[in-house]
């Protein structure tokens, strides 16, 4: 959820003060860079799951507060949506069998934690919007009880002083007008940590931007909102609109938005800061008390807590993130372009060809980014919302290729080298991997299986509300039986 903050309204003083603490941070953490006081022996990987709650009717449960309580397990956590929680499973290193004992600890987590939750009536579903979310439930006690999430509301409205336009193409357009950033809670992810070294974090970094299209398009599974069939992955272009703090004539001028992809190629970690702090006002200017030029004077490691907190608020799909951990500084890329689900399998294939490809790409000799334009990867990254596996990407030395023939031919002996270097098992590399070429070779993920499966059930004579959870039951069935999407009926 991020870290939580004192109060809900802030003056001038206190904006005036966090700016001057933004950049005296951002000072000290390029001293810091300087001084090569960041080091990565050792690197880690780590998942956040984020989940819905729903009823014995498929329908939201806005209770994550009681099931939180009924789990009592810290690494499960409160996300905006009263009907959200977020699972956060330990750190830990790629290389051996270490992803097969994470498959059966996330799954064993997750069905503890559903039979807890069920005892308050609750199930926890693993998928990117959930279908049977309509615009009724996002009018009152949507919002879990959090003084963050209250700030960050108040603070997005007063920036653009005027509702939320969503507007969102596809096969039944939607247009609605938002009075809250509820809309953004309907999007729920997957995000994959990478403890990286600051020398290798620009690689690492422009690596995963080229590989987001192709990862994007191999696991969409959002195809619904509010009843409409919209995007493969409509989650990208909703959390973009529901933060949006650009009234249009922002937009016109050419302002940045809160949900970026970004610009431009990267030469170091310092440069995603800098764009943070250049172009981003606060949202939630909170100040601490630590003076970060006194505490690396004094030779311990400064928190930066006013350059973290803004970080988390410009929310990048690759974002960047410092972090001190038992006092010493690191530096993670967080991957946050992936939805939920659809099952434990699923995800742990998606996590495995990400590191997988991406090692493969940032250790390149001839880097895939000094052979592809910034727009040509954007543009890759929008397809794959829109179409999915249906995708058509630009690839350099390729051209246009669908999404699945890029990934047999090009990525996938990628990721398999990649997971190598990491010294993964070859019994885990062909488990996980195998998982992504059945899906490529069936062309099916979870946004296709939703989407044809509500149609089948509208063919058959049910309406959209009946068919939505109907599909979602079913859904479940298959998220708990852990079987790869490709495979489902």
């Amino acid at each position: 959820m991020g870290e939580e903050v004192k109060r809900t309204t802030y003056n001038r003083a206190h904006r005036r003060e966090y700016r001057r603490k933004v950049r005296l941070c951002l000072d000290v953490f390029e001293t810091m860079l300087a001084q090569s006081r960041f080091e990565c022996d050792r690197p880690l990987t780590g998942m956040e799951i984020e989940c819905n709650l729903v009823d014995g009717d498929y329908q939201p449960a806005m209770s994550n507060r009681v099931v939180l309580d009924a789990i009592a397990d810290p690494a499960y956590q409160n996300e905006l949506g009263a009907y959200n929680i977020e699972f956060n499973v330990p750190p830990r290193p790629l290389a051996g069998h270490t992803a097969l004992d994470l498959e059966e600890d996330v799954r064993a987590s997750l069905n503890v934690a559903e039979t807890k939750a069920n005892s308050g009536g609750a199930h926890i579903v693993m998928i990117g919007i959930l279908p049977t979310l309509m615009p009724e439930h996002l009018s009152d006690g949507w919002m879990s009880e959090s003084t963050r999430y209250t700030a960050l509301n108040d603070s997005i409205f007063t920036a653009r002083g005027e509702d939320i336009p969503i507007n969102i193409s596809g096969p039944e357009p939607l247009n609605w007008q938002a009075a809250s950033i509820a809309p953004e809670s309907a999007c729920t992810s997957i995000q994959l940590h990478l403890q990286v070294g600051a020398e290798n974090f620009a690689a690492n970094w422009n690596a995963a931007q080229v590989l987001a299209g192709a990862q994007l398009a191999l696991g969409a599974n959002s195809p619904y909102f509010f009843g409409h069939e919209l995007w493969a992955e409509t989650r990208i272009e909703l959390f973009a609109q529901s933060t949006d703090t650009r009234p249009e004539e922002l937009k016109t001028q050419g302002v940045r938005p809160r949900v970026w992809f970004g610009e431009r190629w990267i030469t170091s970690v310092l440069d995603l800061f800098k764009e943070n702090v250049r172009y981003f006002p606060s949202l939630l200017p909170e100040v601490s008390d630590e003076d970060p030029l006194a505490e690396l004077a004094a030779g311990r490691t400064p928190h930066l807590s006013e350059l973290r907190l803004h970080n988390g608020t410009v929310y990048r799909w690759n974002r960047p993130v410092y972090d001190v951990v038992d006092g010493q500084p690191h530096l993670r890329l967080e991957n946050r372009v992936l939805p939920a689900g659809p099952t434990v399998i699923d995800m742990l294939a998606n996590s495995a060809f990400y590191y997988g490809t991406l090692r493969s790409l940032s250790e390149a000799d001839q880097p895939l980014w000094t052979q592809m334009s910034f727009p040509a990867a954007h543009a890759n990254f929008l397809a794959a919302a829109r179409h999915g596996i249906d995708a058509r990407l630009h690839w350099p030395g390729v051209g246009e290729v669908s999404a699945p023939e890029l990934v047999l031919k090009t990525l996938l002996p990628m990721a398999h080298e990649g997971l190598r270097r990491w010294g993964v098992d070859a019994e885990v590399r062909d488990r996980f991997l195998g998982v992504i070429e059945g899906r490529a070779r069936a062309g099916r993920n979870g946004a296709s299986w939703q989407v044809s499966t509500v149609h089948a059930l509208q063919n058959g004579g049910m309406d959209r509300p009946a068919a939505l959870t109907e599909m979602l039951r079913r859904y479940c069935e298959h998220m708990h039986a852990n079987e790869p999407v490709h495979t489902w009926d």
